[in-house]
């Protein structure tokens, strides 16, 4: 095993509860690439989602904080929770959940048929920490043993290759789709937005062997960057390669800007697009989402190139058909 490491600024003050009570218990078990692994202690791996915003009812993320350091992360809020303030805590200090196939068979009593379960709504479920660690694949091998579950995976890593053959597994008996979140097809771009990401056309052939393999896979564009990855021919080139790709299905979300993504987005932005700040301060001014009227005009755009290339919203799996019932606005956990 690893050596352990004494992190002095973990040690837990007295009034630490809850969730940064068994963050600060965590032992940590690995240095690498400025990022630091601890395991976090899990009472529950299911968590129920009430918000009216999502299409779905539970919430699985193997990890907390993702390696991947996107710019624009909505989920750095979730370190908060644990007492961690510094927006870049989220993808330098990887916690690991523990005894989660154990956790989440238990948890699976909740289920209520038609539930749905989606896997990565707060982290990324193949951060290079499942290499290493394999969180992601111990949940998948508990959901193959199971029946007439609904679950979705979300995912901007090739690694989830790595589990073909388990994925079409879990979906020959349950309702399953997999869906690649790709921002742009430009390499350089996708380099500055998402420094530790896989390329996009990895992505795209994660898509294409998925597809291959009979695993229900699409693509989600998101966010969706006003001035940046927003322009009709981008957006267009992605819907084409989607299709070319064998992906079922392609949606488009805006930018949902939290203060504590906007912490670490906004001096990206004064870096690389100056000329932009003024206009990201002004649509998100006292607020997290876009217009309703930009909203409405990335949909509509992407209802046309979708009917265009003739990309449809019905999945299907080994264990029922379904329409994903997804709005645009919906879309923001999937980021």
């Amino acid at each position: 095993m690893y050596p352990l490491l004494e992190i002095e600024d973990l040690e837990p003050p007295q009034q630490l509860v809850g969730i940064a009570k068994l963050a600060s218990q965590g032992e940590s078990i690995r240095r690498g690439h400025l990022v630091e692994y601890f395991t976090l202690p899990t009472r529950a791996l299911l968590n129920r989602c009430t918000s009216p915003r999502v299409p779905f009812t539970w919430t699985i993320n193997p990890y907390r904080g993702c390696e991947f350091a996107c710019k624009y992360c909505y989920a750095r809020y979730t370190h908060e929770f644990m007492e961690m303030r510094d927006g870049v805590d989220f993808e330098r200090k990887i916690y690991i959940k523990q005894q989660t196939a154990w956790l989440l068979r238990q948890d699976l009593k909740k289920v209520k048929r038609g539930e749905e379960i989606a896997i990565g709504t707060a982290t990324d479920p193949y951060q290079p920490a499942e290499k290493r660690y394999e969180v992601t694949r111990g949940i998948l091998e508990e959901l193959a043993l199971h029946h007439g579950l609904e679950i979705g995976i979300v995912t901007k890593s090739d690694l989830i290759l790595r589990d073909t053959d388990l994925l079409r597994r879990v979906g020959e008996n349950n309702s399953l789709f997999v869906s690649l979140t790709i921002t742009t097809l430009d390499t350089k771009l996708a380099r500055i937005l998402e420094p530790r990401a896989p390329r996009p056309d990895l992505r795209l052939e994660a898509v294409r062997e998925l597809s291959a393999g009979g695993v229900n896979t699409g693509v989600i564009c998101a966010p969706v960057l006003p001035g940046i990855t927003d322009s009709p021919a981008a957006l267009e080139a992605l819907v084409r390669a989607t299709k070319a790709a064998g992906g079922k299905y392609i949606y488009a979300n805006p930018l949902f800007l939290k203060p504590c993504s906007a912490s670490v987005f906004l001096p990206f932005l004064e870096k690389e697009f100056p000329h932009l700040v003024d206009d990201y301060r002004k649509r998100f001014a006292g607020r997290a989402f876009v217009s309703q009227a930009y909203r409405k005009r990335i949909s509509e755009l992407m209802r046309t190139l979708r009917k265009k290339h003739g990309i449809f919203r019905e999945i299907t799996s080994g264990a029922e058909s379904k329409h994903v019932r997804v709005e645009p606005e919906q879309l923001a956990l999937f980021a």
